[in-house]
């Protein structure tokens, strides 16, 4: 019999020649900063993946959570419904615009809000009489989960005929040019049931510019498809809005919320529904066939309510505001000043420095990741993304957390520049 290893998860997005690292094992998450096993204590700049927009350990949103578990340990919305559920669906139809949103589903991640919404746009249509609208159509580059659905909606490879993934009623655009949409709208709009964005791309921090947004308001006039935000990543604040859609002429109709919306600390999500799509299934009496043990519990209840009390508390959207524009004012300026910056693109908290190569090719995913590690050892964490760092700091960081984040980038560029070189140098000296 084999000796057991000490570590037996499965970690997720990783080979397992990489499974259970000490500097990839977080022993400690506090405020604005993580401990790995390895020793290191860095600034996060990824709020735990978008998930802690008010930092670790927030005392308010973890007893509000701790309260409902003694009080309800499990209710479900499965048949049934609690006070929890409808006090936290009260506030967030409150937050996000009574007169926009009629009806909240509760939901366990960004992933399955998306799968629900797929299936809710398609009876939606059916429902109005038009049951050959079934195509959905994405963006190049999007991010919508790793659910089957969300999978076969995003718009990167991910190696889906490996795995099954079903994607002949997706189709993808690019995010730039709004006439690419209204080609493809003009050849099929009458079967697109919806078409789903993110108002930055989560993969690359690429915000919708005005001109596609007012294509996919005005478009749907006039082919009839309804329009889905994916805020998962957007949402609570991170671009200084509670909600990047509020700023849209015309709001979506559906808008889905995850990761800051409890603050990272329960498997939720919400989708808020427009009341056109609402009204639609209450004329029919329509059941929506869609069902999840853990959507809706008292516990993400509880946190969402919370979070929402604690962004206002903490004056939470003026800070995130403050802090995008220190922080785009930082990346503009290593991008006139270091050779390997090349734009920096996003908005509020979420954003993201491209990098090119001295004669200007894209950086290839391991030299992205060696970067990576070298602003690690400078103090502070990012993420990445195809020939770029992304940074999502918590909307709470101070002025000087910030510019300790850019200090580390810097000094991160400093250092990978520097090995590259010398690793340049040391093969010429081998082949002279």
């Amino acid at each position: 019999m084999s000796e057991v290893d000490d570590h037996l998860v499965w970690d997720l997005l990783l080979p397992p020649s990489e499974h259970g690292a000490d500097e990839r094992r977080v022993v400690r998450a506090q405020g604005h900063r993580l401990t790995f096993a390895d020793g290191a204590e860095v600034l996060d700049a990824t709020s735990g993946l978008w998930n802690a927009n008010l930092g670790y350990g927030n005392r308010a949103i973890a007893q509000a959570v701790a309260d409902a578990t003694l009080d309800a340990s499990y209710m479900g919305t499965f048949r049934r419904t609690h006070d929890y559920a409808r006090d936290a669906a009260r506030a967030l139809v409150e937050a996000a615009g009574p007169d926009r949103y009629a009806r909240v589903l509760y939901s366990t991640s960004g992933s399955s809000a998306n799968d629900v919404a797929m299936k809710m746009v398609r009876q939606y249509a059916h429902l109005r009489g038009e049951p050959d609208r079934k195509l959905v159509i994405g963006l190049h580059g999007s991010y919508h989960g790793q659910t089957y659905g969300g999978f076969a909606l995003s718009g990167e490879d991910f190696q889906k005929p490996m795995y099954g993934a079903d994607t002949r009623l997706v189709r993808h655009v690019g995010h730039k040019d709004p006439q690419e949409l209204a080609r493809l709208l003009e050849e099929c709009g009458s079967q697109v049931a919806a078409v789903v964005v993110e108002p930055v791309l989560g993969t690359g921090s690429l915000a919708l510019g005005p001109e596609l947004v007012k294509a996919l308001v005005t478009l749907r006039h006039e082919h009839g498809y309804l329009l889905v935000c994916d805020e998962v990543a957007t949402g609570f604040g991170r671009t200084g809005t509670l909600f990047a859609s509020e700023l849209w002429p015309e709001s979506p109709d559906l808008l889905l919320t995850s990761k800051g919306l409890t603050n990272g600390t329960c498997a939720a999500s919400a989708i808020l529904v427009a009341h056109r799509v609402w009204e639609e299934f209450a004329r029919h009496n329509a059941t929506l066939i869609h069902g999840e043990t853990q959507a809706g519990t008292p516990a993400s209840c509880a946190a969402i309510l919370a979070t929402l009390r604690q962004i206002e508390e903490l004056d939470a959207l003026r800070t995130a505001r403050r802090n995008g524009r220190l922080l785009a004012e930082g990346l503009a300026d290593l991008v006139d000043r270091a050779d390997l910056a090349a734009e920096a693109t996003g908005v509020g908290c979420f954003q993201a420095l491209h990098l090119r190569t001295p004669n200007g090719t894209v950086f290839w995913q391991p030299h992205v990741m060696q970067l990576i590690d070298a602003v690690r050892a400078r103090g502070a964490l990012v993420y990445p993304g195809p020939s770029c760092v992304q940074l999502f700091p918590a909307l709470t960081w101070s002025e000087a957390e910030v510019r300790e984040l850019l200090r580390a980038l810097e000094a991160g560029l400093d250092d990978f520049a520097r090995a590259r070189r010398e690793r340049a140098a040391a093969k010429a000296a081998r082949t002279s």
